[in-house]
């Protein structure tokens, strides 16, 4: 048990992200926020990381805050960001990352800013020169010819960045700033298309969008594969256009307290699933089944079927590859937590032999069957095998201890 400052008493037991509950939902009606001190309202957020105050049957009914949502999309907002002058020095990374519907605004503005700012400044070079007051006078040389109002220096703003050339609105030689003000321009508005068209390309062959065709189960299972407990889900590419280099890792999601005090918020730890023999790369051309063996090094080892009712954790599973028509780094997560694990199941194949070739029948990629496992974890279960061979290697010992008969 550990205790704070405000003499309240907290269970050492440490609960990862799904016991946060939403601020909406961890308020009283009885009780207001302003008569709350500040140092009791920060602990009490530091202690919904820990455990919840209610009883463990009201707790697990409560909505769950996910470190990564099903889809893969991270739960994790940054606030009270100091220097956001970061982001305007890789100005290309924060252009592309904006939403489609700012991104065709900057896009827009970038265009049209330019045109209106070059435009201004043309009419006021004609003004200054009182261009506009000799439109049509034959003796009169003009420096920009065909201006006498915003709008047609407009016009000729836009018809010289984009090289449209009507030609009824020139540049003449007889001023050489309009010269120097078309080469300012033309460079600004080549700057402005390698930007943008390269933003825009950019922006559309992301390869996040290949993520949707990458499916994962909806639930894990836990079984006996190979004599082995083993924590499983399946995978699968719904195109035929395959992942080059497609790899796989897993990290496991879970707040602590360490024996010295220091409360850890949402550690990660990593899950093997065949790194040190190669397993973790994929030939994913039809669906798989990833394993991890429940062994010594796993977190899982004392985990049983009746202590994963009362765990809270999750799981994140991240598949990357190289896409085949791009070329491309594409990514997919998605997340597991304790209630979306199933204890003695296994999943049912979905793969048969038609017509001298494989089909795989995706309406079978979530059948699961219940198959006989122990509900003791693997630490027991080993302990329990070492027991059993001592209790068959004792009958033999005793009998070789035995006196022998006279004779014999």
């Amino acid at each position: 048990m550990l205790r704070d400052g405000t003499s309240r008493w907290y269970p050492r037991h440490t609960r990862s992200v799904p016991s946060i509950l939403s601020p909406a939902r961890s308020r009283t009606p009885n009780r207001s926020i302003v008569s709350i001190p500040a140092s009791e309202r920060l602990q009490s957020r530091r202690c919904k990381l820990i455990e919840d105050e209610r009883p463990l049957g009201l707790a697990g009914k409560q909505q769950r805050q996910r470190y990564v949502t099903k889809v893969g999309k991270c739960q994790v907002n940054l606030g009270n960001i100091q220097e956001k002058k970061r982001f305007l020095s890789d100005i290309f990374t924060t252009i592309v990352d904006l939403k489609y519907r700012w991104f065709l605004f900057v896009f827009m503005m970038c265009y049209i800013v330019t045109w209106v700012v070059f435009g201004t400044i043309y009419f006021f070079d004609a003004w200054i020169r009182d261009d506009i007051n000799h439109i049509g006078d034959p003796e009169w040389k003009a420096c920009i010819e065909n201006v006498d109002n915003f709008i047609s220096a407009l016009l000729f703003s836009v018809e010289s960045q984009r090289t449209i050339g009507y030609g009824s609105r020139i540049v003449t030689a007889n001023c050489a700033e309009g010269v120097i003000l078309l080469m300012a321009q033309s460079i600004i508005g080549s700057m402005i298309d390698a930007l943008m068209v390269g933003c825009m390309f950019v922006k559309i062959s992301r390869p996040k969008k290949r993520a949707q065709t990458l499916i994962f189960s909806k639930n894990c299972v836990i079984s006996h594969r190979d004599e082995k407990l083993c924590l499983m889900f399946r995978i699968g590419d719904l195109r035929e256009s395959h992942m080059v280099d497609a790899k796989i890792r897993a990290k496991l999601i879970k707040s602590r307290q360490t024996k010295e005090g220091e409360f850890i918020p949402l550690e990660q730890s990593e899950l093997n699933l065949g790194y040190d023999t190669g397993e973790d790369r994929l030939f994913l051309v039809e669906p798989q089944i990833i394993c991890h063996v429940i062994n010594q090094h796993s977190p899982f080892w004392d985990l049983s079927a009746e202590s994963l009712k009362r765990e809270q954790f999750e799981i994140i599973i991240i598949l990357e590859g190289i896409v085949e028509a791009t070329g491309m780094t594409c990514q997919a997560r998605t997340s597991y937590t304790e209630d979306e694990i199933l204890w003695g199941y296994r999943f049912e194949p979905c793969m048969s032999l038609e017509k001298g070739a494989f089909r795989v029948d995706y309406s079978r990629f979530e059948l699961t069957f219940e198959v006989q496992t122990p509900a003791a974890s693997a630490r027991e279960m080993q302990e329990m095998a070492e027991l059993e061979r001592r209790d068959r290697s004792t009958p033999s010992l005793c009998w070789e201890l035995l006196p022998q008969p006279c004779g014999s």
